[in-house]
């Protein structure tokens, strides 16, 4: 039976576009109180009148995930706000994709692994407490496909989803029996402002020939939304990610070929630089 979502409040990372965005929309049609989280304030705060105007309730608190300072004015001001905190969506990630020795070691390694994995640590770790007070709430974590399947150029993001994927298959145990609810969800392509900060190289035009896989921003966030009437532990959209995911579990090197096959190697890694 589907949980009814109306006053509860969620917090959402990542929200000034993309799946947060649409999330942030849709969780307040739901009558859910909404917290939408980002660097961008001059987007949040437009994100804010957009659902305002939409009749639904939000609020914008600019944080980023790598500052636990930060993130913690973020938890305070929702407890001050609006007393709890009911479900928390970890939305903020970006992905730098490209040979790995041309990726630049702070921007691109370091910063990936802060933001996608670490600031989602550090954010969780900040909210749990108010949920196990209550011995209630629901977590749920962005991962992607990339946390099941490693493809070419994707080094460092694979492992950070990989990452998350652990995380949150580890919490959900720890604290199910106190009432909370961890899920992960993993989506294939998907049209969002993800592919304008992976980087510019001659390797990732090897992405290009997936776009007419990609889903909409707005499906996903249908998903997450689902998901939080729904709880589950785990979700893999679009479906038939999941025949991938099993042949690359009991046929490796089926998968290693198709990878091989389905990303440009004729030109030289070194032409990326």
């Amino acid at each position: 039976m589907a949980i009814s979502l109306r006053d509860q409040a969620v917090i959402i990372t990542g929200a000034s576009s993309g799946f947060g965005e649409d999330a942030a929309m849709l969780f307040a049609r739901e009558g859910c109180k909404v917290v939408v989280a980002a660097r961008r304030i001059d987007r949040l705060q437009t994100l804010v009148e957009k659902i305002q105007k939409d009749g639904g309730e939000a609020i914008a608190i600019p944080v980023d995930v790598v500052d636990r300072d930060e993130i913690e004015v973020m938890v305070r001001s929702t407890i001050d706000h609006y007393g709890q905190i009911d479900i928390l969506f970890n939305n903020a990630g970006f992905g730098r994709l490209d040979w790995l020795e041309n990726l630049d070691p702070a921007r691109d390694i370091e910063t990936q692994m802060d933001v996608n994995l670490l600031g989602l640590t550090q954010v969780t770790r900040a909210v749990l407490p108010h949920m196990l007070a209550r011995k209630r709430g629901h977590i749920i974590n962005m991962s992607s496909v990339a946390g099941w399947i490693a493809a070419p150029l994707y080094t460092i993001y694979s492992a950070t989803k990989f990452g998350v994927r652990g995380f949150t298959d580890s919490l959900r145990r720890e604290v199910a029996p106190f009432g909370i609810h961890v899920s992960g969800i993993y989506p294939g392509p998907a049209a969002t402002e993800f592919g304008l900060h992976t980087g510019r190289n001659s390797a990732g035009k090897s992405l290009n020939r997936f776009k007419g896989l990609a889903m909409t921003s707005e499906y996903v966030a249908r998903r997450v939304v689902r998901l939080a009437k729904s709880p589950r532990r785990v979700v893999i959209i679009p479906w038939w990610y999941n025949v991938l995911i099993g042949l690359d579990i009991f046929a490796p090197a089926l998968v290693d070929w198709f990878l091989k096959i389905s990303f440009t190697h004729k030109n030289h890694r070194l032409d990326s630089k």
